[in-house]
């Protein structure tokens, strides 16, 4: 199913690749409680190396900030979770996508389809969205523990080739 070029540029690409996660909450107040966070730390530790992994309230500026100091420490992905539902204080879409250079819209575009799969037209409540920033990938994905998942089997294995053309 993979084209020739796809094959090519995954051999080029490097598993040597820094990994910063977000997570966006009101009500958790602990890593030990983020359990979608804890999944993909748990997920990017095992292939590539987690840098930096944060917990801050649904709030703009806060977003804004970490990602600009996840960006200074040299993370190539950063992969956010929770925010990207219709509640007023689901920001994450909003600010990420104010930052982004280039859109990543077959992120959404298959999260959402893989989701109808799983969840039936409930899927259309996901914003999940993807970009490029600064040279850095975003992935920003729903709360659930589920959905992250369902976004990891989607982006795990070609992060590697998204930083290879993100870095050119």
């Amino acid at each position: 199913m993979k084209s020739k070029t796809t094959i090519e540029h995954q051999k080029m690409s490097s598993n040597d690749i820094t990994c910063g996660v977000i997570t966006l909450s009101d009500s958790r107040k602990s890593k030990k409680v983020d359990l979608s966070g804890q999944y993909m730390a748990e997920e990017i530790e095992a292939r590539y190396t987690l840098k930096s992994r944060s917990l801050i309230p649904d709030e703009k500026e806060d977003l804004i900030n970490t990602i600009e100091t996840m960006i200074d420490d040299d993370i190539d992905v950063i992969l956010t979770t929770g925010g990207t539902g219709l509640d007023s204080r689901d920001i994450t879409v909003e600010t990420v996508e104010s930052l982004f250079e280039k859109k990543l819209d077959g992120f959404g575009e298959m999260f959402r389809a893989k989701s109808y799969d799983e969840i039936g037209a409930a899927a259309l409540l996901s914003r999940a969205t993807a970009g490029i920033y600064k040279k850095t990938v975003i992935f920003s994905m729903p709360g659930s523990p589920n959905a992250v998942k369902t976004a990891f089997n989607i982006i795990i294995d070609e992060i590697p080739h998204f930083v290879h053309h993100v870095k050119k």
